[in-house]
């Protein structure tokens, strides 16, 4: 079972960008972490400031309801011991002195009224008179009076009704009350004072407070009623809720409690003799940042700390990746094929080892390429030489049995003739080991070959050579136009029945030197044509030099390039011609060069 490759994150990015990515991420979670614990800091001391702030506020609005209640209290007692007290209800009446303290009063107080203990009103201010069909003496707040004289006793808020219908029926009230002596003739009996206090007068002491974060105060009873409550409508009508029964039961300080799925911070604080309390609502959720520009201050900070940590970061990371990316580019160079290049070795010291161990690679490399370079050519090259040098033999009989047979029919001219060609054929083929010989020799080393064939065929073809100005003293392969000659004769010329012909040029074109070797022969098809330069190896024919054409072409690009070498151009039954491309070079250049 193969192993599967195990895959990493960012293997396919660059490295500059996996780094500045790590180091983001590490920045982020640092600006992160920095900013959790600012916004904690920050939460609790905006946490404290606000318990502080709103303790300090629930406090000051105690002191103000505790003054407001004594300036009642105070009227209380000014209208029982300045008036009542001392009065004899049976011999004067005591309505301008209750008139008196009601004028002084009236912005807080609805009503003063003096009841008798079985119920009947003695006085009131301003001037009412009690509901027909109500006994006063059933209400529980008449019979908590009288039960505990020693108190003054609170109501709730509450629409007064135990006056008869007038402009103020509907006002809302908070009914305060106590027991007194009333004395009449000789007589002293209990009474009841009461003085409704104008609900709105106090309400405006609450309305104009209001807690940080959503806050609210309201104020309730020792036994939890709500007397002021900012959702009071809410309440009523069901849509809301408070928690006002269990706000009772906690002592003076900070409380958390959780009331409907959230978290609140309750502050209470016990409003003096009547046993109220006030109770601030604080919510919990974000209690220390929801300040809008306290949150954007909060991000400001984040966000500048994550910049200048990416600034860092993208700095550092250029300072590792900058010289790794010029490293690449050279190992790309090399890539490429151009050993030459010069290895970038800048950067740390790991950087430089490896730029120095690449260049020293990339030298090792072009040396060893360069050895087996010149291994093959040189292997090449003798391959070649080898095959130059096995010219048939049979070429050499023949020549010597023509030679034998034209001087025993004593044509020794003839015979003279085709002994100085063999002799120069072969002087030239040797060439003193050169393989590159001027167009000249090329030409008369084919001209000598041409001859010695002639006289063996019998004048069976014609031929002719043709040179341009100035091509003679160029360089030419050696032994490039032999084999091209040889295939013309052997397999252009041999099954013709005469007339023959072999055209052999040689010209210049621009730069270019072209030779070629044309014939009227047989001719050939294309795949034929291919496959002489598709031959993997090379069979030396039964006549023939053992050179091919192939071997022709590769001898040419070998030495001069491999833009360079054989065209063939046949047709059957028309004849071919093989052109030769070489570099139109002057032998002089590169005489020294190539050997």
């Amino acid at each position: 079972m193969p192993l599967k490759k195990r895959r990493y994150p960012f293997q396919n990015t660059s490295i500059r960008y996996t780094i500045f990515i790590y180091f983001t991420v590490s920045a982020l979670a640092a600006s992160i972490f920095i900013g959790l614990s600012m916004y904690s800091r920050m939460s609790g001391q905006m946490s404290a400031a606000i318990q502080e702030e709103n303790q300090i506020l629930i406090n000051q609005l105690s002191r103000t309801t505790d003054t407001y209640l004594r300036t009642i209290m105070k009227l209380s007692d000014s209208l029982y011991y300045g008036a009542v007290k001392n009065a004899d209800l049976s011999d004067s009446s005591i309505n301008r002195e209750i008139t008196l303290l009601y004028d002084n009063n009236k912005d807080n107080v609805e009503n003063i009224a003096l009841l008798s203990n079985d119920g009947r009103l003695l006085e009131a201010v301003p001037a009412a008179r009690l509901k027909t069909n109500l006994d006063v003496t059933a209400e529980p707040w008449f019979q908590n009076t009288l039960e505990k004289t020693e108190n003054l006793h609170f109501s709730i808020p509450q629409v007064q009704y135990i006056f008869d219908a007038n402009e103020n029926q509907y006002r809302w009230v908070i009914s305060v009350t106590r027991a007194v002596e009333i004395t009449q003739g000789p007589y002293t009996d209990q009474g009841v004072l009461l003085i409704d206090i104008r609900y709105n007068s106090l309400e405006q002491l609450f309305d104009s407070v209001s807690l940080g974060n959503g806050g609210y105060v309201y104020l309730i009873s020792s036994g939890g009623d709500i007397i002021y409550h900012p959702r009071a409508q809410l309440l009523d009508s069901g849509i809301a809720r408070e928690n006002n029964v269990k706000a009772s039961e906690y002592r003076d300080g900070n409380h958390e409690e959780l009331f409907e799925g959230k978290k609140r911070l309750v502050t209470v604080k016990s409003v003096g003799y009547t046993g109220w309390k006030i109770v601030g609502v604080t919510p919990m959720d974000g209690v220390s940042l929801n300040n809008l520009k306290t949150k954007l201050f909060v991000v400001f900070i984040i966000a500048f700390i994550l910049f200048i940590l990416s600034i860092i970061n993208s700095y550092i990371s250029s300072r590792i990746t900058d010289p790794i990316k010029e490293l690449e580019k050279s190992v790309n160079e090399i890539e490429e094929g151009h050993l030459e290049t010069n290895v970038y070795a800048g950067g740390s010291y790991e950087i430089q080892h490896l730029g120095n161990s690449i260049q020293n690679m990339a030298r090792q490399i072009r040396r060893l390429m360069n050895d087996i370079v010149a291994e093959h050519e040189s292997k090449r090259k003798s391959e070649f030489d080898t095959l130059q040098s096995q010219i048939n033999p049979h070429f050499l009989y023949n020549t010597l049995d023509i030679i034998v047979w034209m001087i025993e029919n004593e044509r020794q001219s003839e015979a003279v003739k085709a002994v100085t060609a063999l002799a120069r054929f072969f002087r030239i083929s040797l060439s003193k080991g050169k393989s590159i010989i001027p167009v000249r020799d090329e030409l008369e080393h084919v001209r000598n070959y041409l001859m010695i064939q002639s006289m063996r065929y019998k004048n069976k073809f014609t031929y002719s050579i043709e040179a341009g100005e100035g091509v003679e003293e160029l360089a030419s392969l050696k032994l490039m136009l032999q084999p091209l000659v040889e295939n013309a004769i052997y397999h252009g010329m041999e099954f013709m029945d005469g007339d023959g012909e072999i055209l052999i040029k040689a010209w210049r074109e621009g730069d270019d030197l072209y030779m070629s070797v044309g014939d009227n022969g047989l001719g050939m098809t294309q795949e034929q044509v291919e496959n002489l330069f598709a031959a993997a190896e090379h069979v030396p024919s039964r006549r023939g030099s053992g050179i091919g054409v192939r071997n022709v072409n590769e001898r040419i690009k070998l030495y001069f390039g491999k833009e360079y070498g054989l065209v063939i151009d046949s047709e059957p039954d028309e004849g071919t011609t093989v052109t030769a491309h070489l570099p139109a070079v002057a032998y002089e250049q590169v005489a020294q060069k190539v050997t």
